[in-house]
């Protein structure tokens, strides 16, 4: 159902960016092989080293492999199949995901039906069924303080509210709901957007809603799909790369100064971190 030829109608393209992640990658690719839809599926290979690129090819021939040279990230390799995509809507998805039945239908449905709403996301468990806590508001420069910096432990019922102010604290997930943020690991969106190239792993959900204000964005708690999370983000690399996609998003919408000011303040969270890490390693 989803043949190379199948691409020519497919008004879904499904975008994976892959890093290292052949196992998760292959069962991912057959969940959505089992669609009930045709999917266009462009899998972005980020110069992987264990023979993911490799295996799309033997086992996925159908797929639109485009196979970097370099680790392009997140958000560079995520534009790079936005860019080759030719659906009506994209889906950009982790490759650590098993899409459930008719959960693609669901949100294609669901966009179809409401012409002025930009995106929508389905419900993501971890493999032992628990719901995971996405979807948000976009973090204002006071959430940046409290739970990066020192000022979140001084005054921890001001991170607290704060924190179910943006996380939506109120709301089990287990309902549809309009949100501002749509999680990076499974956003739909209809096709003309691109991600901040300047980022590369973290906060281009949060910026894509900030450049888009006033777009409707939907949950939907009947599509279903199971994420592992972080499978290859566990690293102390990732760790280093979230404080400085961090600080490029709050120079970008909250200005230098207060950029700066936030690099000063989180050193001390960075640094204790980074002590954690070597005394547990020596």
């Amino acid at each position: 159902m989803n043949s190379s030829t199948s691409r020519v109608v497919s008004r879904l393209s499904v975008v994976i960016v892959s890093y290292n992640t052949r196992d998760d990658l292959r069962a991912c690719l057959e969940s959505l092989r089992a669609a009930a839809l045709p999917l266009e599926m462009v899998v972005v290979d980020n110069a992987s080293t264990d023979g993911s690129a490799e295996m799309v090819r033997a086992e996925f021939p159908g797929m639109k492999l485009l196979a970097q040279t370099r680790n392009t990230w997140f958000c560079g390799g995520n534009n790079i199949g936005i860019r080759a995509a030719a659906g009506d809507y994209v889906l950009l998805l982790n490759p650590d995901t098993v899409v459930q039945p008719g959960a693609l239908e669901s949100m294609v449905d669901f966009l179809d039906a409401h012409p002025d709403y930009t995106g929508v996301t389905a419900r993501l468990h971890y493999p032992d069924g628990t719901v995971q806590r996405t979807c948000s508001r976009a973090p204002t420069y006071t959430d940046l303080l409290l739970e990066h910096t020192p000022l979140g432990w001084l005054f921890p019922g001001w991170r607290r509210l704060a924190a179910a102010r943006r996380w939506y604290g109120e709301w089990s997930r287990d309902t549809d709901k309009d949100v501002e943020v749509l999680p990076g690991s499974c956003l739909m969106r209809r096709r003309g957007f691109v991600l901040d190239g300047d980022l590369r792993l973290y906060f281009p959900e949060d910026d894509l809603a900030r450049r888009t204000p006033g777009a409707k964005n939907r949950f939907l708690a009947s599509a279903v799909i199971i994420h592992r999370e972080k499978s290859v983000t566990r690293t102390w690399l990732a760790t280093k790369t979230y404080f400085r996609d961090m600080l490029i998003y709050t120079r970008k919408h909250y200005g230098a100064g207060r950029a700066a000011l936030l690099w000063l303040l989180s050193r001390p969270l960075l640094w204790g971190m980074a002590l954690k890490r070597r005394i547990k390693t020596s």
